[in-house]
């Protein structure tokens, strides 16, 4: 459930949609039902990437690493920024099978926009994949069923959530705040929804281990996608709770975290209230020393890098029979709680900021491992391995 340059843009209604080359590529020639696709013979792979936006933080730096494949890989993609609007998640993956796509990378917000989408991929024979998002089967059983039995639905890339929330409000806990104002996205997401039950069991270990000294969580305040969502959900927090010390902002980019750190810094409240929240800002470490910043969790942006190479190799045949199964890979965070912490962040900047953690000859080999190769490549990654990798 990481960064580059941090633009602080207001989604609208509107679909941005960003083309990179040229279409080269006609619909996928698999056989229906049969899990197995073939790259055509007449034209580039090309695959589609459904991103809530992909040029602030977090979405800037999956782009360029998808981009990054495409060119060691000669694959065509194409970008549409849908803003986690269901509409606009839902009509994304019709835009992109009209292009042409043979398969699809996806961001969706909630787990009911995956029943329309599963089923226009698996009725046009596209390959589908999830990133920073998988179905929850507990939730959503009906959808999750109709992604184990679509012949077209490759798998989900993702983080574990809930560990990423638990340890979120520890951060503030050991701090010393008690009051904690929380934001989301929007309701139903499944990746909020996995991050908020780890706020809520991290504040229960709390209570029950200190019942003289409780903390206490609010009821979410949605926020969208937005700076200015951010700014609205932390202003209702503040007046809803004049004692409120915390809050814990959605991450996805950062765009509602700078809106609540500024309705936080309006109020004159730097470093009064802490926050705490997911995805790396690029100035982090400043932020931690000036007191915007409690913590933060973050370090990977390359689920999508992984769903596409999901996608990739279902296109190409050398993925097959995953039907009746959902392929999972779940990627670990890294977290900075301190400044004194932030030296860890500036090693992750050194190989993941500065460069990219692979080479256009690693993407290349990569594009070549079965699935639990692939899987096994995921859970090695970490500042150490990129370091190694690169030699130092």
């Amino acid at each position: 459930m990481m960064t580059k340059k941090i633009a602080s843009l207001v989604l609208t209604a509107v679909m941005a949609v960003s083309m990179l080359a040229g279409c080269g590529a006609n619909a996928n020639t698999s056989s229906g039902g049969s899990g197995v696709g073939t790259a055509p013979a007449d034209g580039k792979i090309k695959i589609g990437v459904s991103i809530w936006n992909s040029t602030d933080a977090l979405g800037s730096k999956c782009k360029e690493i998808i981009d990054a494949a495409a060119d060691a890989l000669d694959v065509d993609v194409q970008y549409v920024d849908q803003g986690h609007v269901s509409e606009q998640v839902t009509a994304s993956v019709d835009q992109l099978v009209a292009s042409g796509c043979q398969g699809i990378i996806i961001c969706n917000s909630s787990d009911s926009e995956m029943t329309p989408v599963i089923k226009t991929c698996t009725d046009n024979q596209v390959y589908l994949a999830q990133f920073f998002r998988i179905i929850s089967e507990t939730n959503s059983p009906a959808v999750y069923q109709a992604a184990k039995e679509s012949p077209y639905y490759v798998g989900a890339v993702h983080e574990n959530e809930p560990e990423n929330g638990r340890k979120l409000i520890n951060m503030l806990l050991d701090a010393g705040y008690r009051d904690v104002g929380l934001i989301g996205w929007e309701q139903g997401d499944a990746t909020w929804l996995g991050r908020w039950e780890g706020y809520q069991a991290g504040a229960n270990d709390w209570n029950s281990a200190h019942p003289d000294d409780p903390v206490t969580l609010s009821e979410p305040q949605y926020a969208g996608t937005t700076a200015e969502g951010g700014t609205k959900a932390a202003d209702a927090l503040m007046a809803a709770d004049p004692g409120l010390d915390a809050m814990i902002p959605a991450g996805g980019g950062g765009e509602p975290l700078l809106g609540a750190i500024a309705a936080i810094a309006t109020a004159g409240k730097t470093g009064e209230i802490g926050v705490v929240s997911t995805d790396f800002l690029d100035d982090l470490g400043e932020a931690l020393q000036d007191g915007r910043m409690t913590g933060e969790s973050g370090g990977h942006y390359c689920d999508p890098l992984f769903a596409f190479m999901m996608v990739y190799n279902a296109i190409r045949g050398k993925y097959t029979g995953f039907d009746g199964q959902i392929n999972e890979i779940q990627f670990p965070y890294l977290y900075v709680a301190d400044v004194e912490g932030y030296a860890s962040y500036d090693e992750y900047k050194k190989y993941f900021v500065d460069r990219l953690p692979y080479t256009q000859e690693e993407l290349k080999s990569m594009a070549e491992l079965d699935m639990d190769a692939l899987r096994e490549k995921a859970a090695a990654l970490s500042i150490a391995d990129a370091a190694a990798r690169a030699g130092n």
